[in-house]
């Protein structure tokens, strides 16, 4: 099954889905819509793809396209994928998939009304590597964890028009970045029972760093990094009764190793045995995009309308964790009740 896909707004994150897309089989580079036809026109160039159009009006008029990728800013997903459904057109959109929780509750439903499959595009959920780690977790092979330790951050260094730095267009390191390990917490522990966060924000109220505590299922807590101010570490640690999982880049993972520690050690006298890589049990495609990618046209050939990977609850999980979180460190957009 060919899936002709769309791309609204040819900016950073969709010239990186695009490059993975080319290397997905079955995937076919229809059309890409801009609000600028020179830009549309430079990205199809570039990337392969068929049509370019000046207006997202446009590019959701072809009838060529089966699916779109919803790249624009976090604040005007809403609107976006919107008219998208309305469309007849199936949407992957780039996470958050919205700035609140009641606003994804309402482009769900909007989705399974209209019979079209929407998915955030949480490709961690839908990585090799990832997968491999939390099967093994549920199957006991690693013991039973006890505290997770993820951390993601870069350096912003943009005007502060960009998307990154505006308030107004829902920028801010919990929903850029700190998704991410929020995301692979409750991948691998569950949902969380109790969170909790502290930030340093801008002058204009935009989150610039988070530092996030949470209590999971299970007896396991976890400590999780988010900085847009920052070079972090892109480390993912899983500390067990019976050793400690590693993923060094737990972001773009190739694989991760577990190091067994022996009964009866104490925190003077650790006994480690052998390490032992593993990686996932199909190979990573590019930069690891191409998997939502999959996800999602696999979803559309079987007829889903949600996808098992990435399900309407789970997002609806995390955006109303971060929904919290921001509230307690006071971060706040239009439209917040």
């Amino acid at each position: 099954m060919t899936t002709r896909w769309g791309i609204l707004g040819p900016g950073r994150i969709a010239r990186t889905f695009a490059r993975d897309l080319r290397l997905v089989p079955g995937a076919e580079l229809a059309a890409v819509g801009s609000r600028s036809e020179a830009r549309a026109a430079a990205f199809a160039r570039e990337l392969g793809f068929a049509s370019a159009y000046g207006s997202y009006e446009a590019l959701l008029a072809d009838g060529s396209v089966d699916a779109v990728y919803v790249a624009s800013p976090h604040a005007l997903h809403v609107e976006h994928v919107t008219t998208a459904l309305e469309a007849g057109k199936h949407v992957l959109c780039e996470k958050p998939i919205t700035l609140r929780a009641s606003d994804a509750e309402e482009l769900f439903a909007l989705a399974v009304a209209r019979g079209r499959l929407l998915m955030e595009a949480m490709w961690t959920a839908t990585h090799p590597v990832v997968l491999a780690v939390r099967q093994s977790l549920r199957d006991g092979a690693f013991g039973t964890p006890r505290h997770l330790h993820a951390e993601l951050g870069f350096v912003v260094d943009a005007p502060p028009e960009d998307r990154l730095n505006d308030v107004a267009l829902g920028a801010g390191a919990l929903l850029d970045v700190g998704i991410y390990p929020l995301t692979f917490a409750h991948l691998l522990l569950g949902e969380a029972e109790e969170l909790t966060a502290t930030a340093v924000l801008s002058e204009s109220g935009v989150d610039l760093g988070i530092a996030i505590a949470g209590r999971y299922q299970g007896g396991a807590v976890a400590t999780m990094h988010g900085s847009m101010s920052s070079w972090s570490s892109r480390r993912a640690d899983i500390a067990t009764d019976r050793g400690r999982l590693v993923l060094e880049d737990f972001h773009h993972p190739s694989h991760a190793t577990f190091t067994p520690t022996a009964v009866g050690g104490t925190n003077d006298d650790v006994d480690r045995g052998a390490s032992v890589r593993f990686e996932g049990a199909v190979p990573v495609i590019g930069r690891g995009y191409a998997h939502e990618a999959l996800e999602f046209q696999r979803c559309l050939a079987e007829g889903l309308l949600e996808s098992p990977l990435v399900p309407h609850a789970q997002t609806l999980t995390i955006m109303r964790q971060m929904d919290g979180l921001r509230a307690m460190v006071g971060v706040r957009y239009a439209g917040d009740g």
